[in-house]
């Protein structure tokens, strides 16, 4: 059995991987960890576990975690990297939900999250397994992607890899249900605020900008650019990213899936839509898959990528699950095969 711990257990992708991991027949669900709820139950946070367990909440201090195997990290950005640094030389292998080990660039880790890069920042590997997974396989720090990163990169990679885009400058039309904000309070995910509202936020500025940019760049072979808007939308869960490129002539809408869907043939939790199948993020809620399609705009010879997940299991702690069934030589769907909830 895997003894795993988890670092920040309370917030929204905290309690999705306690309750992926308690299905997962070779983990043993070992430490929880809180910064706000130190020597409380669990199910004094959430009742709705005592159905399953309960465990007492304790510290962020490494020494907690020393019996585990496996120490996955859901904090607030910028929390991770000290405690990476006494993780690793206890020889814990560790999974990363925060940002701070995404970027590879220590100056782009500087100039979009004004502060200073983790000394570490290198030891890294990105936690895509579609595109990563052999690296994946012997990391000991695996920096599990963004949401609105997995959904854009999945959904793009294959054009770029093909070469079948006139230019190396995408446009990205993202939205995100209101989790995505995390549970803290905040008064832009208030209810009067969301209900009823749509809204873009942090227009070519958001942080994870760098983050597509460099993983889009490494599937191309060449620097990629993005306009990327991300929205609000008055929904709990999920991602739709929307991605518009210039296609190259001689490119039909037909041969344009069959690459995509020959890219993905092997890939357990991407599936390729038929044509005229447009995906839906209800088609994705509380399962690790995402659902692709791509339409050719024949007016303006334009391809339209459509990519959804949810951004709680595909988009977090699904994916984190994925990445150590891949770190402990397991089958990747291990824990994994819930399929979506409907309606």
């Amino acid at each position: 059995m895997i003894k795993v711990g988890i670092a920040g257990a309370t917030g929204y992708t905290g309690i999705e991987l306690v309750r992926i991991l308690h299905n997962h027949p070779k983990v043993e669900i070992t430490v929880l960890s809180s910064h706000s709820y130190v020597g409380k139950k669990y199910s004094e946070v959430y009742p709705h576990v005592l159905s399953s367990g309960d465990w007492e909440l304790v510290d962020d201090n490494p020494a907690n975690f020393a019996g585990v195997d496996c120490v996955i990290l859901a904090l607030p950005h910028g929390l991770s990297g000290k405690l990476v640094e006494k993780l690793l030389p206890m020889g814990k292998r560790v999974i990363d939900l925060g940002a701070d080990f995404r970027l590879v660039d220590p100056a782009q880790y500087e100039t979009w999250y004004k502060t200073a890069a983790p000394l570490d920042l290198a030891a890294a590997v990105y936690g895509l397994p579609e595109l990563k997974r052999e690296y994946i396989r012997s990391s000991k720090l695996v920096a599990n992607p963004g949401c609105y990163p997995t959904a854009t990169v999945l959904g793009a990679a294959p054009a770029l890899k093909s070469g079948m885009l006139a230019n190396s400058s995408l446009i990205v039309d993202a939205k995100s249900g209101v989790s995505g904000a995390g549970r803290s309070l905040n008064l832009s995910s208030h209810f009067s605020e969301v209900n009823e509202n749509f809204k873009a936020y942090n227009v070519a500025s958001h942080r994870h900008t760098p983050e597509i940019e460099q993983e889009l760049s490494l599937v191309a072979g060449k620097e990629i650019r993005i306009s990327f808007t991300p929205h609000l939308v008055p929904m709990n869960r999920g991602i739709f990213a929307t991605v518009y490129a210039e296609l190259n002539s001689g490119w039909d809408e037909s041969a344009i899936r069959q690459y995509y869907q020959e890219f993905y043939a092997q890939e357990r939790f991407v599936t390729v839509l038929p044509s005229k199948i447009l995906p839906q993020t209800k088609w994705v809620y509380g399962s690790n898959h995402c659902l692709i399609n791509v339409v050719k705009d024949e007016r303006t010879g334009r391809l339209i990528i459509l990519s959804v997940i949810d951004n709680l299991v595909k988009g977090a702690a699904g994916q984190a699950v994925q990445n150590m069934n891949l770190m402990w030589d397991l089958p990747e769907d291990t824990g994994l095969q819930m399929v979506p909830v409907m309606p």
